[in-house]
């Protein structure tokens, strides 16, 4: 199975007076823009998806959403909270075991959880053992063999916002 980890774009400062509840963060008018650039970027790859799964908050739902309208498969656009920041590694891997038989599964969701969840996919070690942290609408490809338990997990790619952004052209 390919797990590809995508941090959610360029939302609105916690500090900003109407950002509101953290949960109800969004993008940023150069957020969604940037993102629907990338998202044309990941179209680019050709990367069959048989699930795109997402943290409930509103940036990362956004996000979702622009990749999913991209890539023409909103249908396959689903919450799950293990996504949401306070969760583990652990958490969020014993979630995708109903998905286990899929073949491509986008996850988007926040720092440090994704970079935390890649690391301990990678290490198999704790949740903190290694952390590969991702940019705002950044992605990465992780390849393992098994989600329960995870084993053989390979990092074959991981691209910056930036790079998604010229591979669209």
């Amino acid at each position: 199975m390919n797990i590809y980890l995508l941090r959610h774009g360029i939302a609105v400062a916690r500090d900003d007076p109407a950002a509101g509840a953290d949960s109800e963060r969004p993008l940023t008018k150069k957020g969604i823009k940037r993102m629907r650039k990338a998202a044309q970027g990941i179209a680019r790859l050709v990367i069959p998806f048989d699930a795109i799964l997402t943290s409930p908050l509103i940036r990362a739902r956004q996000t979702a959403e622009i990749v999913a309208t991209e890539l023409d498969i909103s249908s396959r656009l689903n919450d799950m909270p293990q996504l949401s920041p306070e969760n583990s590694p652990r958490q969020l891997l014993s979630a995708l075991d109903k998905f286990k038989e899929h073949k491509h599964i986008l996850l988007v969701g926040h720092e440090p959880l994704l970079g935390d969840f890649a690391g301990f996919l990678l290490s198999h070690e704790n949740d903190s053992a290694l952390e590969i942290p991702l940019k705002k609408g950044g992605i990465c490809c992780i390849e393992i063999a098994s989600i329960a338990p995870p084993q053989s997990a390979q990092l074959h790619w991981m691209l910056t916002p930036k790079q998604l952004r010229m591979i669209a052209g």
